[in-house]
């Protein structure tokens, strides 16, 4: 029977195609999962090295502030003071003294110098006043600037230091000395920014101009100096990101130079496994993986079954047309079934009654398919831009906050520091202004734009008295807790600037861009004045523009720094009603 051997090899090459069809869409849809993990995981991990990156960068700085102010405690040190002012320096007794500042100050390394920049002792065994040329570029930095600190990193006897100098006065402004501190960016530190981050670090630098090598790093040693290996001879000074396998690992890279005094900048490697972050997924793809398995073998046996049921019937009906194609039409088809191969069977038979005087019967069967439509959507492209509109800039920072950060935990540390930004977000979004960006413990918010504001000066001198409340409230929290108070300066603008959309087509960001968001800039960083005796500084630009009474105080005109015309500025001490008496809303 060949046309019943014909029809067979087409069910089974029928069954093959489709089922071969589903197991390729099954593994298509594995593959672009995988792919889109993948990627997804690469992203996340290069996000948070960034954020690992910034973490160190903020560690080293609070490290550098700390150092600063425990070497101005020793500017006011009466022995040290009593030492330095002798006719005939005891060095002696001076390195003695710095021993003990070591101890009670928890600073490192300690070193003294005269007003020459000679090294005079130092708390590093074995340093002498040859190794102290870092100390001496940052003297000399500090004294051409006039600031009370300068910072920077170098090397000190082949090992990574973050080293600080403060002047010695006695009394200000006649330095009698210079006091350097430094600390290491060793092992213990690396692993320190590992409990915060979650990520692995390592510092390769090239101490006198050797090799490169490891200096400090959370890996083991072997796979730090696979890392070291992998570098290329030309170090771009970008931050990059990069996959590399280590020790049979894949690893996400982000790779950013940290600058040195005098010396090439020391690479700074930050690593996180692609394994690890790519578990959970991998969790997810194996479950949907064995879920395909399975389906691909339900999906076999539903269609071998219904294979089974559409042939058998049209095998029967097969095997009746060669019987009729032989001659015999007495035959008929017995058939039970009430769908459409049964109302097939009875037409057969009918046929077969019709066939006593033809030779031969014809069956026609024809499929039509029909193709699928896709359809494709369009997506709307932003627009780069801005125009020119009259805003109003609030800048508000923290006060107190590095003394807060060098007796607690990173992790309460970010707590306290979500809820200030958390108070005085709520503060500012109530009275219709808009959050620009927080730049770590700063705010910088915009009163008129995007959307216009015909009170946006009011607005935002009402924001600034409700921050002011605002963390009153929180202080008293705080102060339950066993927390020290926090302060808050905040500076305001009122002109014309550019605003909208800043970036490039990739990445957008709506904000507002001109000589007026500086002086807001300026004037939050004037609060720190304590002869001002306020926490609100405003230009008289914005009080012209604004509506409301308000109890101000004229400090007078200051030349605020990036600008040659001096600014009117007004402490703001709180709103008037009719009876005068200071109000917030």
């Amino acid at each position: 029977m060949p046309s019943l051997f014909r029809f067979r090899r087409f069910r089974t090459r029928l069954l093959l195609i489709i089922l071969g069809l589903l197991a390729a869409a099954l593994g298509a849809s594995y593959i672009l999962l995988a792919r889109a993990n993948r990627a997804n995981a690469i992203a996340h991990i290069e996000s948070s090295l960034t954020n690992a990156l910034r973490v160190f960068q903020y560690s080293a700085a609070v490290q550098q502030d700390r150092i600063s102010q425990s070497a101005a405690i020793l500017s006011t040190d009466w022995p040290l003071r009593e030492l330095y002012l002798q006719p005939t320096l005891d060095v002696e007794t001076l390195n003695s003294l710095l021993l003990s500042y070591v101890e009670r100050l928890h600073v490192p390394v300690v070193g003294a110098f005269d007003t020459d920049q000679t090294l005079l002792t130092t708390t590093l065994v074995g340093m002498t006043d040859a190794d102290a040329g870092a100390f001496r570029h940052l003297i000399t930095k500090a004294d051409e600037e006039a600031t009370d600190f300068a910072t920077g990193f170098a090397y000190l006897q082949g090992k990574l230091y973050c080293l600080v100098v403060s002047p010695f006065y006695a009394p200000r402004p006649v330095i009698i000395g210079w006091i350097g501190g430094a600390f290491p960016i060793d092992d213990a530190f690396a692993f320190g920014l590992k409990r915060t981050t979650q990520a692995d670090i390592t510092f390769i630098g090239a101490p006198g101009g050797g090799d490169r090598r490891v200096l400090a790093s959370t890996l083991s040693r072997n796979q730090a100096e696979t890392v070291v290996a992998l570098l290329p001879t030309a170090i771009t000074d970008a931050e990059h990101t990069t996959t590399e396998v280590i020790d049979g690992e894949p690893f996400v890279t982000l790779h950013a130079p940290l600058r040195l005094i005098g010396d090439e900048p020391v690479r700074i490697e930050l690593q996180r496994s692609l394994n690890a972050e790519l578990a959970p997924a991998r969790e997810l793809e194996n479950t949907i993986l064995f879920i395909s398995i399975a389906a691909l073998i339900t999906a076999s046996l539903v269609a071998l079954g219904v294979a089974r049921g559409v042939s058998q019937p049209v095998q029967a009906l097969a095997e009746h047309t060669e019987v009729i194609a032989r001659g015999d039409y007495t035959a008929r088809l017995q058939s039970t079934r009430a769908d459409e191969f049964g109302q097939l069977a009875a037409s057969f038979n009918r046929m077969s009654e019709g066939l006593a005087e033809r030779d031969r019967v014809r069956d026609l069967l024809d499929k039509n398919v029909s193709p699928e439509i896709a359809a494709q959507l369009m997506r709307d492209g932003a627009i780069l831009g801005g125009e020119e509109r009259v805003v109003t800039i609030l800048f508000a920072d923290l006060r107190g906050f590095t003394p807060l950060s060098e007796r607690l935990p990173p992790r309460e540390l970010i707590g306290i520091l979500n809820r200030f930004l958390d108070r005085m977000s709520a503060e500012i979004e109530r009275h219709g202004g808009v959050i620009d960006k927080f730049i770590g413990d700063a705010i910088m918010a915009m009163f008129g734009a995007p959307v216009p504001q015909a009170d946006a000066a009011d607005q935002a001198l009402r924001a600034a008295l409700g921050m002011e409340q605002a963390l009153v409230r929180l202080n008293a929290e705080l102060s339950a807790e066993g927390y020290p108070e926090l302060a808050i300066g905040i500076g305001i603008n009122t002109a014309a600037v550019v605003a909208g959309n800043i970036g490039s087509h990739r990445r957008l960001n709506y904000s507002v861009i001109g000589d007026g968001v500086n002086v807001a800039a300026r004037l939050e960083t004037l609060t720190r004045n304590p002869e001002y005796h306020t926490n609100i500084l405003v230009s008289s630009a914005t009080l012209a523009a604004a509506q409301g009474v308000y109890l101000t105080r004229a400090l007078g005109a200051v030349t605020v720094k990036g600008r040659t015309e001096p600014v009117q500025i007004h402490a703001v001490d709180g709103l008037k009603n009719s009876e005068t008496e200071r109000v917030v809303t």
